[in-house]
């Protein structure tokens, strides 16, 4: 979403970059750069101004710290002027002493509230252990009530509605249901307008005069821009505005809303909204959006959602594998199922620190992962286990069965020799032996003919998935993989780096014609 404000930023950076020192006059330039940066993207002028002139302030008489790039000291005023305009930093929901804790969420229509609704209530009940109840106060959109009905029963969350009462008389009945079935936590669905209108506005307050919310939440589209900055000051001077909620997040607007709001309304942003499934809804950390606008990633939030959805233990078993050598096509296959699970592949590049403004040029194709899977899942076990048995005729079976041709076999066969031959190098940097994997080698001699740990899954593992920490493989996890070109790796099979020749293709046919002309002719000689 912020790659025209990250990209326009990234130039005004370039300027100072090579500067011996931060001048008055380069200061200058940076600073109407980064301005037709932040109105660019649909930053409120006002807001524009303020930061700018906070930049200023910070930058101007500034000593140049020794060691320090001068462009880097304007970087940091520029995020740390970022991270206060959005912050601040520990902004959350305020839970009742006495339950339930009553959340009013408001918008307008189309900013996707009612999907947040069920999102925000599923967060708060993994996250938080509450026990939620879903109100569903919108009787003025057509099915507004099944739709958090179907969402409900697909999280398991009960929804309360009576039909044919006023939306603040059913508010007021189910705050006293939630108390009856001893739930904790009521959100409270209430309509939107396509605009703002008065109607509205009275509706929503006399919710909130009946039900007394803990928490105000305003449900904002990030798509709208300005919009929806303007809507937010509407919905501010009729209702006392405890947070906000920024969704489409994952869209291809210009971001300007996410710097604006805050600092508009005065209302911090609580969660974001980052894809259309029921978990794309995330705390929002001012710091790291900050670092994501200026290209920085958010390799904090990328560690998080790995830990989320893969298990420390299946990590270190995949870990293992890899540096004992023993890594299959199983386990490739462990490894592409693994990826799948932290989402797009775009989104987790976006997270790379310095891949924010080089994912659009990546061809990064989702749907490749199916085309890889039905490959795996075309050769036998025994095949997986053992590659080097797959010849041709088994080469041509197992693309037949994947609806494929047999150079995306061959492509797969030769990224896999590639990964194969990255883990032989990493293991003769002893990386193995600094991790205690020495004995367990000797130990597990025997076990079968190759020496395989018999351990499930296989993969990278958390370490050298993300490219941090002393365990990373050599140029840095998944961006290392993506740029090794003939290499291959799991980055160059889903479109990442230099696109390798497949084996069989026309060059390589053309290559070996000319070889044999070239030995005709030395015969003739």
């Amino acid at each position: 979403m912020f790659e025209t404000l990250s990209e326009r930023l990234g130039s005004a950076f370039a300027a100072l970059r090579g500067k011996r020192e931060l001048s008055e006059q380069n200061i200058e330039e940076g600073l109407q750069a980064v301005r037709a940066a932040l109105l660019e993207a649909d930053v409120h002028f006002q807001v524009a101004r303020d930061l700018v002139e906070r930049v200023r302030t910070s930058v101007v008489g500034q000593q140049a710290l020794k060691g320090v790039d001068p462009s880097q000291q304007f970087v940091h005023a520029v995020h740390r002027a970022l991270v206060e305009f959005m912050g601040p930093e520990d902004a959350r929901l305020v839970f009742a002493k006495t339950p339930p804790t009553v959340i009013l969420l408001a918008g307008l229509q189309g900013s996707g509230k009612t999907t947040t609704c069920a999102k925000l209530a599923k967060l708060l009940r993994d996250k938080h252990q509450k026990r939620p109840l879903l109100v569903a106060a919108d009787i003025k959109r057509p099915a507004a009530v099944e739709q958090l009905r179907v969402l409900g029963t697909r999280l398991g969350i009960p929804v309360f509605h009576r039909p044919g009462l006023a939306p603040a008389e059913v508010c007021a009945q189910g705050v006293r249901e939630a108390a009856a079935l001893g739930r904790d936590l009521v959100l409270l669905d209430t309509a939107g307008r396509l605009h703002i209108d008065e109607e509205l506005m009275q509706e929503v307050a006399e919710i909130a005069a009946r039900t007394s919310p803990h928490d105000t939440l305003l449900v904002c589209d990030a798509m709208t821009g300005q919009d929806a900055v303007r809507s937010a000051q509407a919905f501010h001077a009729h209702l006392k505005l405890s947070g906000l909620i920024l969704t489409k997040l994952d869209g291809d607007a210009r971001g300007g809303a996410a710097v604006s709001l805050k600092a508009v309304t005065g209302a911090p942003i609580l969660f974001i909204g980052t894809g259309e499934k029921l978990e794309d809804l995330a705390p929002f950390h001012p710091e790291r959006m900050a670092g994501r606008i200026l290209g920085l990633g958010d390799v904090v939030g990328l560690v998080e959602q790995a830990q989320e959805q893969i298990s420390e233990t299946e990590a270190q078993a995949a870990y293992e594998k890899m540096v004992l050598g023993s890594f299959t096509l199983e386990d490739m296959l462990a490894q592409i199922r693994m990826f799948r699970r932290l989402g797009p592949m775009k989104k987790v590049l976006g997270m790379l620190p310095g891949m924010g403004g080089l994912v659009d040029q990546i061809d990064v194709d989702d749907k490749k992962m199916n085309r890889l899977e039905a490959l795996f899942t075309s050769m036998t076990p025994f095949e997986r286990l053992h590659p080097d048995c797959l010849e041709m005729g088994r080469r041509r079976r197992v693309a037949r069965g994947a609806g494929q041709d047999v150079a995306a076999i061959n492509e797969l066969l030769k990224s896999y020799k590639g990964m194969k031959q990255m883990m032989k190098e990493m293991n003769k940097l002893g990386l193995g032996a600094r991790f205690g994997l020495k004995e367990k080698r000797e130990a597990l001699k025997g076990l079968s003919p190759d020496g395989d740990l018999a351990a499930p899954g296989g993969g990278f593992g958390l370490e050298s998935l993300l490219g941090g920490g002393s365990a990373s493989p050599p140029e840095g996890g998944l961006a290392g993989l993506g740029g090794r070109g003939g290499m291959g790796g799991l980055g160059g099979m889903l479109g990442g780096g230099r696109p390798s020749r497949p084996m069989g293709s026309s060059a390589t046919r053309q290559s070996g014609s000319k070889r044999k002309k070239d030995k005709r002719k030395k015969k003739r000689r």
